[in-house]
């Protein structure tokens, strides 16, 4: 595997990363010679899978030479077939290839690399889904500002917000496992007939087809889906999903690690070029990027469903490209969370100094409710009204003004006031969706 095709000057959310790797030009290519290996071994003989299978090693193979040579018949499968014939010898050579059409064996190299790729992705959700529960459960009743519309609304729990990250990364991978799952290989012949099958003998076309997906090790689709784009769309939305997923934490780590918040720090921040105070949390920023490529490229995909006839001129020619782009964000994307969630440093202190950043009308609602069976609705409405103008032209804390009301002298404003204390069910909520496996 060369640097070049887990690397990319310009790609540092994806360089380096598992899937990085499973998607690369030498990654493609095996997988190409894999789908043609498999072929050869569901059709027989035994000794010509077993000679395609010798033959099919990626590093025996001009690389460059079959890409510029792709160019003339639009994909790499034909430059490919000649090379690999020749080198299977003249004996088993004609079992190369036999009845397929270069689709049947691009899209099947395809599913093989998505299939690959989604294997790290996965186990990178999985790292990021144990490090979420291991920081709900710590901080199932850290108190800190619910902020709704960027502004402090009534308390929650950091808890709880880690806890509703993990369900995002969980549904990520319950969507993820059952894409994966399912991706078929292709089989279809020139027009999704398998006729050519027949005509080399095959005595029941569809049971080759089961047999192909064995050996390649994936599923057996029900028809041929040269035009029946669904494993490619079902790709598209489980990785946009994916990066998005990932983004919402991303996102939340990016406004809680502000300077003037600092509720939040990524374990290690990375350096300026020009300032050397700063710790810039440079793995929510490259997750954050991908998100905000992925739904872009999967709409390139979801554009290829519109495919013309039996076979499409251009349709899943362009999905080559964003496919494997959308992999390798996605990887990276998933690699860098596990590595920003179990480094992720939570400031509490400052979660609860920020409690009172209003002077108290974080409470307000609860107050509300509380105090109108004492005073009756309207004079608790204007009561609050009141002071929580005087909490901004005073600079006195709600509790303080409460507290010389003589009407309020038998109700406990320790409590009703305390942030802390207006939390709701997020503890339960919290305990609730670790339950989730």
């Amino acid at each position: 595997m060369s640097s070049a095709d887990a690397d990319s000057l310009l790609g540092p959310g994806w360089s380096g990363c598992a899937a990085a790797t499973a998607t690369g030009d030498t990654a493609y290519l095996q997988a190409l010679l894999d789908a043609e290996a498999a072929l050869t071994r569901a059709q027989g003989p035994p000794a010509a899978g077993a000679a395609v299978t010798g033959a099919a090693d990626a590093g025996r193979y001009d690389m460059a030479s079959i890409a510029r040579r792709a160019r003339s018949g639009g994909n790499p499968v034909i430059p490919l077939v000649a090379d690999l014939t020749r080198a299977v010898g003249e004996e088993y050579g004609p079992y190369v290839h036999r009845g397929a059409t270069s689709q049947d064996i691009m899209d099947t190299a395809t599913m093989l690399v998505a299939h690959r790729a989604l294997g790290a992705v996965l186990d990178d959700l999985d790292r990021t889904g144990s490090a979420l529960a291991r920081l709900a459960a710590e901080h199932r009743d850290t108190a800190l500002p619910g902020r709704t519309l960027t502004q402090h609304a009534v308390p929650t729990t950091f808890g709880l917000k880690a806890a509703g990250w993990r369900a995002l990364v969980l549904d990520a991978r319950d969507r993820a496992t059952a894409v994966r799952d399912a991706l078929p290989v292709q089989l279809g012949g020139a027009a999704g007939t398998l006729a050519a099958f027949t005509a080399y003998g095959t005595e029941d076309p569809t049971a080759l087809v089961v047999a192909y997906a064995r050996e390649a090790g994936l599923a057996a689709p029900t028809l041929p889906w040269h035009t029946l784009r669904t494993p490619v769309a079902d790709l598209a939305g489980c990785l946009a999903f994916t990066a998005g997923a990932l983004g919402k934490i991303a996102t939340d780590v990016l406004t809680l690690s502000r300077t003037e918040i600092g509720e939040l720090a990524e374990g290690s921040g990375g350096g300026s070029s020009a300032m050397p105070h700063k710790a810039n949390p440079v793995r929510s920023t490259l997750i954050a990027a991908a998100a905000r490529r992925a739904p872009q490229l999967a709409a390139t995909l979801y554009g290829s469903l519109a495919a013309e006839d039996e076979r499409p001129a251009g349709a899943w020619h362009a999905e080559w490209e964003p496919l494997r782009e959308l992999l390798r964000l996605t990887g990276g994307a998933a690699r860098d969370a596990a590595e920003l969630t179990d480094g992720l440093r939570v400031h509490a202190d400052t979660m609860r100094e920020h409690l009172s950043l209003t002077h108290g009308l974080i409470v307000s609602e609860r107050l509300s409710a509380a105090l109108a069976p004492v005073l009756g609705r309207a004079r608790a409405k204007a009561l609050l009204t009141e002071a929580a103008r005087r909490t901004h032209t005073e600079g006195r804390t709600l509790a303080e003004l409460l507290s010389e009301e003589t009407e309020l002298r038998d109700v406990d404003l320790g409590e009703l006031t305390d942030p802390a204390r207006y939390t709701g069910s997020a503890a339960a909520l919290t305990d609730r969706a670790l339950e989730r496996r």
